[in-house]
Parts: structure tokens; C-alpha cells; sequence
């Protein structure tokens, strides 16, 4: 299926991908639902460890056939998944910040595009369930067959694809092949300022299910007035369920329609300070779901940013994920390095820069207390060295204005919300960065607004619009005015106005989704940045590019 080169075809984002949800690991029953850890459901059967690999300059030298049963691999090496190719020798390592790796002629890629074959046996003791195949991080794209059958087709690197395998596997032996290209028409739309690195970099695993189980479901929740609070949940079937606290049965009950609202006495109220979460069990079926609750409002009112009613300060970091030796390959454990490191320094917010991270890294993030700015698989920084239009905001726009581009887009931004909805930790949802403005991102964020009221939206590309004859932007679903590395001077300016340029005429918060450059030997006015922070109540903080280097480990 390959050599129908879905790639190359801006049409196709997903084949045979099964309906988006949010993220979960179901459970066989409430013993195992209860430790709150992945690898302690049966239901979860994880595909980890060495894999046959072989790696091709081009489409042309594949070899034909790898694919079927039979297929001799014994020249193949062997690669660790999760990795990159280019840390185990093949390929190479490749640093862009504006400019894109191959010649700009969106949505055209070259012939020239590095790939690599994956091959795995596993084993299945019954085929009496459902059985649910699931890719957590490919970069950029691949095709996926089972025994021989093609399975499934799917993009966008930092997201999981979901492909339902019933009818392929077979109780006893089996064998999963995967082809990975480096780039696909996608890659326009994923040029971070980072490190290009290929394969299968994040988990990937097999989910056993019962027929008739809960798909997905949506958890909200809502200060109802003195000291009480609800959790509403919404599901695509009906369902029972338990509500704890440290142990302590609050509610149960049963939903109606698919709808239960939980009424919560006296609740512990969710923040990066007081981390405090409740553990709700959603049954049916034989199959039971854990789900940590934080009871939590944000509300943005005349400007000002409130998260339960306090106005809070974003005291933030950039993070890619990344490792020196590994690439994007983050374990579970340097994330929970990095984040006791980032308490430790007084940090309480996180922006995703610039892609979704790892589903256990929100799991984290909820659990430790912070405060996550999550940002759509989205920058197509690339075209202004392209394109030779008068101003460079009006380049970076090129892709932005391109309805090509629109459906595309809206898959990136609605496939990160719809798996992230039910994460406390994220209180807002970012389009992306450095893509310029147009009806591309007019029609994502009405998307959102539409998916989801109860989270601020952000792009901080917004406020490189460039008004063009005939054009009039729509920021109307915009909730917050982002900027990068303003001058103090400039921003005292700003607050002391209150409104923001070509912007409708409400105030917003205002925010620096990058701003004291740490690389290198930056970060200077840290504190005359902070001075402002805390003196205008509609500034709610920023987050510091970045983190850590992003720098590869190359034996020196």
C-alpha cells in the first residue's frame, strides 16, 4: 500500500484509523484500574523492545515483500523501539531552526526520502476480544500491516494512532511490519526549532477489550457555588461508576443516556501548588477505567487569568522532549527527573513546545502540580525563506492562508484536544507556533471553542497578522495575547493600554509564550520581567525558552 504513497497525498491524513479518544488504559478490573499504572493491566500488552530493522536511502530501494509472511530478514539489524534511527547510525543528525530540510514546494516532498522497515513477532494466547494496536510517536509517518495485511496508514508525529487489528491477529504467532518515512506532506507543518529525528520514538502497544466498551468519554468539572463543586461526565455509552478520594469512596451510581453528574461536598480543589486528584472508576463490560479528577475552574474575566478563582502567575519553561543519547526518546523516569528539577527552581507551568509530549507525561504533570500550555504538532516556520513577499509576516503566513492546509490543521489541533481533554494539569490550548495567521487557524480554533469552553485558547502567531486588501481576521476565538521577547519598555506600554493591535475590542490576558532566551549564555532581565508579571494584573507570567539545550551527546 506504500506505493500508493499516502505521503505524498495531502488528502490522506489517516487510513483505517479507529474514531479519536481521549486518552486511557482500560483495566480488566478495579484491583488493577486502582495502582493507577499502565503496565499493571492485563488488558495492556506492550510492543517494546528490539525490533528487525533496515533502513533505505528512497522509496525505490525498499525490498519487495517485507512485508508478507515468509519475508528472510536475516540481514536485517536490529533497533530498539521507542528510538530514533539517527542515534543508532543511520541516516544522520540533522539541526534546522527556519529553513526546511528539503527544497519548500508545499505540499511536495522529494523522491530522495529516507525510510525504514520495522519487523516484530508477538504472541497472542486468545483472539476472543477486540484487539487495539496503538502508536504513541512516529515521526514523520507510516504504513502498518499484520500477517501480511495492510492495516492502517497514519501522520502527524507527536500524536497517538489508534488502529483496530481484530481482524488480523490470530491466536499463537503473529508479525507486525512497519514502514517509516522521514518526511510526508505533514513535515511542512512540523518545522520546530529543533533537532530532525525519524522512527518509532515513543511506546508502542496492543489493548485487549471487550465488545460493546466504552470508546471515549468526556470528564468536566465546575465549582458550583459555596464549597461545593461537580464532575460531569459524558460517554458514548452508558456506564458505572466510583468516585474516591485518597481511598474514600465519595459517590457511585450509574449514568443515564450516557451522562452522570457527581455532585462533591467540601472538594479538594486542583492546582500546581495542591496537586490534590480524585480517582474515578467508569465500568462496563467487564472492562473498568481509572481516571484522575482535579476539581479545577479557569476563568478569564475583564482580562485577568483565574484558575479557582485566584489569579495565578505562569512561572514557565519550554520543554521539547529530548534526550542527548536518545533523542525524542523520553523515559518515564528523566520526565519525573526533569519535573522534580523543575519544582525545585520554583517553575509551576510547562508549554509543550511545539507538539503534544508523551500521554504519561500529562499523567505527571497532574500528579506533581503543573500547569501545562498544551501546543498543537503545528509550525511551518519553513516558508519564509521561501517565499519573497513584501513583509515576514506575511511570508510565515503562506501555509497559513492556504486552504490545502485547512483540513490538515484542524486534524493536528482537534487530535491533541480530543486526547488530552480530560488532564487537569492543561489550562490551555496553543494552535501551534510560528505558522502565521490565516483561515486555517480561524477554523481550528473555532473548532476548539466549539469542542471545548472550559480551557483559554492561545496563538501567539496571531499578532504577526499583516491586514491584507480584502481580508478581516477573525480573533474572535482567540482568548489570550501572546508575545515573544518584548521589550520591558514595550510591554509596560501594552498594559498600560490594555488592548491589543487588531484585536477585537475585549482585554486578554497577556502572556509571553517565550521570552529570556536561556540557550547558550542568554536569560538576562529575569527580574525586571517578573517586577512586570506581578504589577499588572492582567499579565499572567511566561515561559522561558528553554528547558534545557536540546544538543546531541556525540562522544566528546
Amino acid at each position: 500500500m506504500y506505493r500508493n504513497k499516502y505521503h505524498e497525498n495531502i488528502d490522506v491524513l489517516q487510513v483505517n484509523a479507529a474514531p479519536r479518544r481521549s486518552y486511557y488504559i482500560p483495566c480488566a478490573n478495579e484491583r488493577e484500574a486502582l495502582t493507577l499504572e499502565r503496565e499493571n493491566s492485563s488488558r495492556f500488552l506492550t510492543l517494546n523492545g528490539e525490533w528487525r530493522f533496515r533502513y533505505y536511502e528512497n522509496i525505490g530501494k525498499i525490498d519487495a515483500g517485507f512485508e508478507k509472511p515468509g519475508f528472510d530478514s536475516s540481514g536485517f539489524a536490529t533497533v530498539p523501539v521507542p528510538s530514533v534511527w539517527q542515534t543508532h547510525g543511520y541516516d544522520r543528525h540533522q539541526y534546522v531552526n527556519i529553513h526546511y530540510p528539503f527544497p519548500c514546494d508545499p505540499p511536495r516532498i522529494p523522491y530522495e526520502n529516507p525510510c525504514g522497515v520495522y519487523l516484530r513477532d508477538f504472541t497472542l494466547t486468545d483472539c476472543e476480544d477486540l484487539t487495539y494496536l496503538n502508536f504513541e510517536g512516529v515521526d514523520s509517518c507510516y504504513y502498518v500491516w499484520i500477517n501480511g495485511d495492510f492495516v492502517g496508514y497514519s501522520q502527524v508525529s507527536h500524536v497517538t494512532g489508534e488502529f483496530d487489528v481484530t481482524p488480523y491477529v490470530r491466536r499463537g504467532g503473529n508479525t507486525i511490519a512497519v514502514l517509516v518515512f522521514k518526511w510526508c506532506d505533514g513535515s511542512y507543518l512540523e518545522a520546530q526549532d529543533k533537532f530532525r529525528m525519524s522512527g518509532i520514538f515513543r511506546d508502542v502497544y496492543l489493548l485487549r477489550r471487550p465488545k460493546g466498551h466504552i470508546a471515549d468519554y468526556t470528564v468536566k468539572t465546575t465549582l458550583t457555588g459555596g464549597d461545593k463543586a461537580a464532575a460531569d461526565v459524558f460517554a458514548d455509552c452508558d456506564f458505572d461508576y466510583t468516585l474516591l478520594h485518597r481511598g474514600e469512596v465519595i459517590a457511585t451510581g450509574a449514568s443515564a443516556g450516557g451522562r452522570a453528574s457527581v455532585e462533591i461536598p467540601e472538594p479538594r480543589l486542583w492546582s500546581a501548588e495542591q496537586p490534590s486528584l480524585y480517582t474515578l472508576l467508569l465500568s462496563r463490560g467487564g472492562e473498568v477505567i481509572a481516571e484522575e479528577v482535579g476539581i479545577r475552574e479557569v476563568q478569564i474575566r475583564d482580562g485577568v487569568f483565574y484558575l479557582n478563582g485566584v489569579n495565578i502567575k505562569f512561572r514557565g519553561v519550554n520543554r521539547h522532549d529530548f534526550d542527548p543519547e536518545r533523542g525524542f526518546t523520553v523515559s518515564a523516569e528523566q520526565m519525573k527527573r526533569e519535573l522534580f528539577m523543575m519544582k525545585r527552581y520554583n517553575i509551576n507551568a510547562i508549554r509543550t513546545s511545539h507538539y503534544p509530549n508523551a500521554p504519561e507525561f500529562y499523567k505527571l504533570c497532574d500528579r506533581i502540580g503543573f500547569y501545562v500550555l498544551d501546543e498543537a504538532d503545528v509550525e511551518a516556520h519553513g516558508v519564509c525563506e521561501r517565499y519573497s513577499k513584501q513583509t515576514y509576516e506575511d511570508r510565515m503566513a503562506y501555509i497559513a492562508r492556504m486552504p490545502l492546509f485547512e483540513r490538515p490543521i484542524l486534524d493536528r489541533v482537534s487530535r491533541m484536544v480530543i486526547r488530552d481533554k480530560n488532564r487537569p494539569c492543561v489550562l490551555i490550548w496553543s494552535m501551534g507556533n510560528e505558522s502565521g495567521y490565516g483561515v486555517c487557524f480561524e477554523t481550528a480554533l473555532q473548532w476548539v471553542k466549539s469542542y471545548d469552553g472550559t480551557r483559554p485558547t492561545h496563538y501567539e502567531s496571531a499578532v504577526c497578522y499583516e491586514r491584507v486588501a480584502g481580508e478581516t481576521p477573525d480573533f474572535s476565538n482567540l482568548d489570550l495575547y501572546s508575545r515573544m521577547y518584548p521589550p520591558i519598555d514595550e510591554m509596560e506600554a501594552f498594559l498600560n493600554s490594555g488592548y491589543p493591535k487588531h484585536d477585537c475590542d475585549r482585554k486578554k490576558p497577556y502572556i509571553l509564550c517565550e521570552y529570556a532566551h536561556a540557550m547558550g549564555n542568554g536569560g538576562g532581565d529575569a527580574e525586571e520581567y517578573h517586577k512586570i508579571f506581578h504589577k499588572y494584573e492582567q499579565c499572567c507570567g511566561g515561559f522561558v525558552w528553554q528547558w534545557r539545550d536540546h544538543g546531541i551527546a556525540m562522544g566528546k
